[in-house]
């Protein structure tokens, strides 16, 4: 049996694989579509949907993963599509790159987190696709595709919901590394919402976390730095007490009997609001940008017009209160720069990001369905990782190139060899 990380998805496969090669890996899909089955590759399982559920044929790119090439002049990239994110650093490192800008979890292969429009947080930066500046992949008549360079396509295939075919490479262009210079602290609900857009077009990279029930959030402003900027502030271990102790096993302590027991939860989100104190550090761009997440948890994320971040906020603490919903996790609030993908959730404008989660022993509630509501009245987008009830002629309204993307799917994969319930049902049949 088959789960993915937050346990909103399970399934048992008539099949599981493990290619090595592209050429294994079409013959795979050659074979289904001769034989009417559906091959689904999965990750690490770290979307909360069931993008990646596969009930026939499930691949496991586990032995295609590293790095293929890399280009120092024009910082041009080629991963095998199996790399998980928290390797990429280290390949790097040689060639003195890095990735752009990155998410806050490195648990996700390279495949799985380019395909669901993961993304980081920085008024100039868009999401991980936005890197891409190739792809190779069997389609689903088993041939060996490549996009590259200018091709109108791989603003489709870039950010394909794995309804394109199979990633076997990825092209990415990197910087040179760099460092980050971290500033948290703590501030209020309503300093952090109304100076949203003037931190966001400040700073290289902000973000901040509302804690439900109370007045306080946690403020993140990240500045780039060279790569030679010298690390400074709190000691390995100090860092270890505040990621570690405090944010993931005192806080999935906290979880467990706000679980149990909700009515404790506006007292203890006031106290773990304020366990979190201010704190400065230099250090290289992956250890800032990149948060553990032990506590398991569900998430919905939406997409929304930068510009709406603030009265969507006070929407949602209005309708916590009104509701009389017991939060114990933190909302947690970001921004991306516009692009052209297709299906991108900033495809076509500035974008905020209001991510909102439920720990993993909560009660069943309609906590996202009331949420999602108000993120459906400002045009909002949902992220395809992420817990959603919105379909096709959904997206069809809010998608501009959304006929595009779906004309590519016919191309790629006219017999749906990759589709299961969650793509017919966002992507129609």
């Amino acid at each position: 049996m088959w789960r993915n990380w937050g346990r909103t998805e399970q399934v048992r496969p008539t099949e599981v694989v493990s290619p090595a090669t592209a050429e294994e890996l079409a013959q795979i899909v050659t074979r289904a579509r001769e034989t009417h089955r559906r091959v689904k590759p999965v990750g690490a399982g770290h979307s909360f949907t069931g993008i990646a559920v596969a009930p026939d044929i499930q691949l496991s790119l586990e032995k295609m993963r590293g790095l293929v090439s890399a280009d120092v002049s024009t910082g041009e990239v080629t991963l095998q599509a199996g790399t998980h994110l928290f390797e990429i650093p280290a390949l790097l490192a040689p060639y003195g790159l890095a990735m752009t800008n990155l998410g806050d979890v490195d648990r996700q292969t390279i495949a799985g987190a380019t395909s669901t429009g993961t993304h980081g947080t920085g008024r100039e930066f868009g999401g991980i696709a936005t890197q891409i500046t190739g792809v190779r992949f069997i389609d689903g008549t088993g041939d060996d595709v490549h996009i590259t360079g200018d091709d109108p396509r791989l603003a489709g295939a870039a950010l394909g919901l794995g309804a394109l075919g199979v990633l076997t490479e990825i092209t990415l262009r990197c910087v040179p590394a760099f460092k980050l210079r971290a500033v948290e602290e703590p501030s209020t609900f309503e300093e952090s919402v109304s100076g949203f857009a003037g931190n966001v077009g400040g700073t290289d990279h902000h973000e901040f976390y509302w804690f439900p029930h109370t007045d306080i959030t946690l403020t993140k402003f990240n500045t780039r730095l060279s790569p030679d900027e010298p690390d400074t502030g709190p000691s390995a271990v100090r860092r270890w007490v505040d990621d570690e102790l405090l944010a993931n096993r005192l806080f999935g302590a906290v979880c467990a009997l706000q679980s149990r027991v909700p009515t404790v939860t506006p007292a203890l989100n006031q106290v773990s609001a304020r366990v979190l104190s201010a704190r400065r550090y230099v250090a290289p761009a992956h250890e800032v940008l990149i948060s553990s997440r032990t506590v398991r948890f569900r998430e919905m994320e939406y997409a929304i017009p930068l510009e709406t971040v603030p009265d969507v906020l006070r929407e949602v603490r209005a309708m916590i209160e009104r509701r009389g919903y017991r939060v114990s996790f933190p909302i947690e609030v970001r921004a991306a720069a516009a692009d052209d993908l297709m299906v991108s959730t900033a495809s076509g404008r500035a974008s905020g990001y209001v991510a909102v989660h439920r720990y993993v022993g909560d009660r069943p509630d309609n906590y996202f369905d009331d949420v999602e509501a108000i993120m459906v009245a400002h045009g909002g987008r949902p992220h395809w990782g992420k817990m959603h009830t919105r379909d096709a002629a959904y997206f069809a309204g809010v998608y501009p190139r959304f006929g595009e993307f779906l004309a590519l799917r016919d191309t790629f994969d006219p017999d749906r060899v990759f589709a299961n319930d969650y793509l017919t049902r966002v992507l129609g049949e």
